[in-house]
């Protein structure tokens, strides 16, 4: 049986509420941010988008892109509660519902709580029923499977729904770049340009062992994706057991040049880990060295993190317990974050 996939990712989430709730930003250039040297853009309303502001950007780098921006420090206890409510939406609709975040969510609604007869007419009511009651726009994607629905979401953002019938898929992804495949970082695109694959299309003229030999297990996954292939299940409630990001140098380079990147690399992560509803408790570092060792160190504070200057200098930390020859050199490093917790009963200031 073809399974019904609904993708819906609201547009601009935390932007787009903080200009709902209060009318002197709508129309204006919005920055979720605190101000300062070492913070991080958490999102950037569509009309902060145009001048090139986007989430994980370095707060200052923003300011000088849109010297015009209203910079909003976030409101997660707000932004949890609309979230909720988006998903009390959701679950008129379907059971098997699989947050990514506050602000995304996939549905299986092979079969719906609603009688609807198509998955189309789902994605429409869901997004009239957000805007009716919620005041908020969100953008949704209707495909056989989680990979195409998620990809038909962002094609006409904001505010859009795209439907990719089963039947037009051997079509549809071909002319796409691989950098619309999601999980296809710039580190990866740029693997793929080296061997000659530009487009999905570049992808499919390729053989699994191929792939599997630069990328490895993901490889495989890759073979499969570039033709439409994806038997991951909607999982509802699936908890986050971690958030990480990682990334490889352009040549190896010795542990005292890598703090720029465990820089950039933590303001992503932390970016990413506020779009839980959770807190994490542990801070990891990763690091590989140019051999392909692999060395993990962690530490698990008396009380969780609670900026990215604060998971920064964590992370640093963990790079002095790093004992080997100064000669030694390093291919990649990663900063993660695991041990989650609900915020309830943990004294955190973010959480007042």
């Amino acid at each position: 049986m073809v399974r019904k996939i609904v993708h819906v990712d609201m547009d601009a989430f935390y932007a787009s509420v903080e200009q709902r709730d209060d009318p002197a930003l709508r129309g204006r250039p919005v920055v979720v941010a605190w101000r300062g040297k070492r913070s991080v853009v958490c999102a950037a309303s569509y009309e902060a988008r145009r001048f090139g502001v986007h989430s994980a950007m370095p707060a200052i780098h923003a300011e000088r892109l849109c010297p015009e921006a209203i910079f909003v420090p976030p409101d997660f206890t707000r932004y949890r509660a609309v979230s909720r409510a988006v998903r009390e939406i959701f679950q008129r609709h379907a059971d098997l519902i699989e947050p990514l975040s506050l602000d995304e969510a996939y549905l299986d609604v092979t079969e719906n709580k609603t009688g609807l007869p198509t998955a189309t007419r789902v994605a429409i009511t869901i997004r009239q029923q957000i805007h009716d009651e919620l005041h908020l726009t969100a953008s949704a994607g209707v495909a056989q499977n989680k990979f195409l629905a998620k990809i038909a979401s962002d094609w006409r953002k904001p505010n859009g729904l795209f439907v990719i019938q089963p039947e037009d898929v051997q079509t549809f992804l071909p002319p796409l770049p691989v950098a619309r495949i999601p999980g296809v970082g710039k580190v990866t695109e740029n693997r793929l340009k080296q061997i000659g694959v530009l487009t999905i299309a570049d992808l499919l003229a390729l053989e699994s062992s191929a792939l599997e030999a630069q990328f490895g297990r993901y490889g495989a996954r890759l073979h499969e994706l570039a033709r439409g292939i994806d038997h991951s299940k909607v999982v509802p409630d699936r908890p986050t057991k971690s958030i990480s990001a990682e990334d490889t140098f352009e040549r190896d380079i010795p542990l005292s040049e890598t703090e720029e990147l465990i820089r950039r690399l933590a303001e992503k992560v932390w970016t990413a880990s506020r779009k839980d509803g959770r807190v994490a408790r542990t801070v990891v570092l990763k690091l590989k060295t140019s051999d392909f060792n692999i060395l993990t160190r962690s530490h698990t504070p008396s009380t969780p993190p609670e900026s990215c200057e604060e998971l920064l200098a964590i992370a640093l930390l963990l790079r002095e317990r790093i004992h080997l020859k100064s000669t030694q050199r390093f291919r990649l490093v990663g900063v993660g974050l695991s041990n989650f917790r609900d915020a309830e009963g943990l004294q955190s200031p973010l959480f007042d």
